[in-house]
This record gives structure tokens, sequence and C-alpha cells, in this order.
């Protein structure tokens, strides 16, 4: 599995993220080849739960493409092969990224996640 799904899928457990879910979207964009998605249940635990990612890839040297909507309830943090979108739960069931790319691979993460 990627090194960088695997630090931000274990950063947004650490805070407690809300139904975290890992794509294989590779054959199906150019844009990357892993999306990973989580909730947060305020507006500060979205904020918490990005800057959490940023810390633990920085802390392994992985610097972000681009950080987009720090003052939304969707951020999204580019690190080239793997894009992390971390949502307010409305908003995620809102833009539904899993129904859009619904042709992409889930892959398990249950080992990346406490209980």
């Amino acid at each position: 599995m990627n090194k960088k799904l695997e630090i931000a899928v274990k950063a947004l457990d650490s805070k407690k993220a809300v139904e975290i879910t890992a794509l294989e979207v590779g054959s199906l964009t150019i844009v990357a080849d892993y999306f990973v998605i989580a909730a947060g249940t305020s507006n500060t635990q979205v904020r918490a739960l990005a800057d959490e990612v940023e810390y633990q890839l920085g802390l392994e040297g992985y610097e972000p493409r681009q950080i987009e909507g720090k003052a939304t309830g969707w951020i999204l943090l580019d690190y080239h092969d793997v894009v992390i979108h971390v949502f307010l739960q409305d908003q995620r069931e809102y833009y539904n990224l899993e129904k859009l790319w619904a042709d992409a691979k889930e892959l398990d993460i249950s080992s990346l996640i406490t209980e």
C-alpha cells in the first residue's frame, strides 16, 4: 500500500475522523492514484483533521502540492499521487465522491484503523 496513503489514514484515525475511505483512482484519472475521503463533525474538527494529515506527512518529508478550502467544509490536500478530501459530514453526503468515483476500487484500510 502507498506510504502517504497509510500515513494519511492513520492521521485521520488518530483525530477520530468519521467514515475513512480510500479509493484507487489511478486507472480512472490522471489527477492522482488514490483518494482518501473522511469527514469531521464540526468545522474545528475538519481543520484539525487536515492539519494532522499535513503534520504527519510533513514529518516524513512529504510536502503538499496544494491545499484548498481551509475556510470551508471541504478541505483538499493534494500530495501528487494521493489526494485527501476532508469534509463536514453533510458536505460529504452532498458531494458523495464515492458515488462519483463508483468505478474506483475501494481499498481495505481496516488494518490501519483502530477500533
